[in-house]
């Protein structure tokens, strides 16, 4: 019970202060004139990416670099079919944005780069560094397209939102950046500590939980913003939160979490995870595309995203139990 207590109490307080991180990150780069765009695609998509980066750094440094590796996927997978799908049922989303319909392939590949690296077993830390070298290089390419491109759909949306938080003092802005972050810290060593207690407790691999009670876990920022932003009719907000966090978190999370210690795959991630992971982003990608007007995910299809969720899900119990 003092385990579980430990993840609800770390998860409700990695949840807030990540918000507060995000909102401190975008109102100091809105008073230093960050281009809209590209706060949305780079600021606040390394905020609501930061719980899973901080909780399977810190897994891997305290050697659990399953924990780490199954939060990155797990979290994949749930910001496509679970919080896609809630979102899509709230509010039917429409893909206006340009510069997301580009990096919907560019998802493909680094899904099927993190399968390739997965074949001989190990996520070793030459291949943590091939994906952090990765990762800058696309950093570099989004940097750019968002000092390039100020009116794409996505930078508009942005900069109606920011708004409201551009009018937060700078001093505010820093002290909730600064504060969201040791806060993050402190909660994601207790979520650890806790998830792996239960593992251990359950007699499975600290692997499983990272896949289910953590990834959900990390994954409620985007959650929230996501039905927010389809909510407000911000839809390219909506799926660019879910297109970023993955982005992230197969490259920087997993890199992070691999070049601080080697992660031994099982050989059932390959064939489940990874396949699940993969499938869904190519389903993301053809819901993505139309060939006439803009890409959209209806009610249907996202009750179509859910389904694969909880399929998914059973498969995952019913193959670790």
């Amino acid at each position: 019970m003092i385990a579980v207590g430990a993840v609800v109490i770390g998860l409700v307080i990695l949840v807030w202060s990540a918000d507060r991180f995000v909102a401190g990150a975008a109102a100091t780069a809105w008073h230093f004139n960050v281009p809209p765009l590209l706060i949305g695609m780079v600021i606040i998509g390394f905020g609501t990416s930061a719980p899973e980066m901080v909780v399977s750094a810190m897994a891997a440094s305290q050697g659990n670099p399953g924990l780490a590796l199954g939060n990155a996927y797990g979290s994949n997978i749930t910001n496509i079919a679970l919080i896609l799908g809630i979102t899509a049922l709230i509010s039917p989303l429409l893909v206006h944005s340009q510069i997301l319909r580009k990096e919907l392939p560019i998802l493909l590949a680094v899904t099927a780069l993190a399968a390739w690296q997965l074949v001989d077993g190990t996520v070793s830390r030459l291949d943590a560094l091939v994906l952090l070298g990765v990762f800058a290089a696309l950093m570099t390419w989004t940097i750019r397209e968002g000092m390039r491109d100020r009116t794409d759909r996505l930078g508009t949306e942005v900069s109606e939102d920011l708004e409201a938080v551009g009018h937060m003092p700078l001093r505010r802005a820093l002290m909730w950046l600064g504060l969201g972050l040791v806060l993050l810290i402190a909660a994601s060593r207790l979520l650890v500590w806790g998830a792996i207690d239960i593992a251990l407790d359950l007699g499975v691999s600290d692997l499983v939980i990272g896949l289910t009670i953590v990834a959900i876990g990390t994954s409620l920022p985007e959650l929230a913003s996501s039905i927010i932003a389809a909510r407000r009719g911000e839809n390219d907000i909506a799926l660019g939160n879910i297109i970023g966090s993955n982005l992230f978190n197969t490259l920087a999370v997993v890199g992070i979490a691999g070049s601080i210690h080697s992660i031994a795959v099982p050989a059932e991630v390959l064939g489940r995870d990874v396949a699940a992971m993969g499938g869904l982003a190519v389903l993301l990608c053809i819901l993505g595309y139309r060939r006439n007007g803009p890409g959209r995910i209806n009610r249907v299809e996202g009750l179509l995203l859910l389904l694969c969720f909880c399929a998914y899900t059973g498969w995952l119990l019913a193959t670790s139990l």
